[in-house]
């Protein structure tokens, strides 16, 4: 059992986000919340972690109709070594049309046994009271 968050952020927004979710989680006694910045972290033992745990979260921002080059490597290194039986859960970030969510939950269709949380956080460009609630929400379905 544990909640692994691997985010990418330019702006530090997203981050943002990220470090409100892993302190809720903490302060709802999750029993293990592992963090991975992935353009500064060691990308290996975030997809050994993605492995270990039973629940992940995705953060990442809309680039090019996209997502973020290093969230796009990250959940390809996760899905060619057949990601599966896992929980997800999905914070996306844009400025005008966020479609982060939707490209990373297509990544994962050949996936098996995946559950997506009913929760999914979408921030316009920096975080709003709303997100809040939204990251709340989304740490106790993780805390199930």
């Amino acid at each position: 059992e544990g909640v692994v968050i691997a985010y990418s952020s330019v702006y530090g927004n997203t981050k943002k986000a990220v470090e409100v979710l892993a302190q809720k989680l903490e302060e709802k006694g999750c029993p293990k919340v592992t963090v991975f910045d992935l353009a500064r972290d060691d990308m290996a033992e975030a997809v050994e972690d993605a492995f270990r745990y039973s629940k992940l979260v995705l953060a990442t921002l809309t680039y090019n109709a996209g997502i973020y080059p290093f969230m796009q490597d990250f959940i390809n290194r996760l899905t060619e070594r057949s990601f599966q039986n896992r929980t997800i859960g999905l914070i996306e970030n844009g400025s005008w049309a966020p479609t982060a969510a939707k490209v990373m939950k297509g990544m994962f269709e050949k996936s098996k046994n995946i559950t997506w949380l009913d929760t999914t956080v979408k921030i316009m460009s920096s975080l709003s009271d709303e997100n809040i609630e939204e990251l709340d929400k989304m740490a106790e379905e993780l805390c199930k």
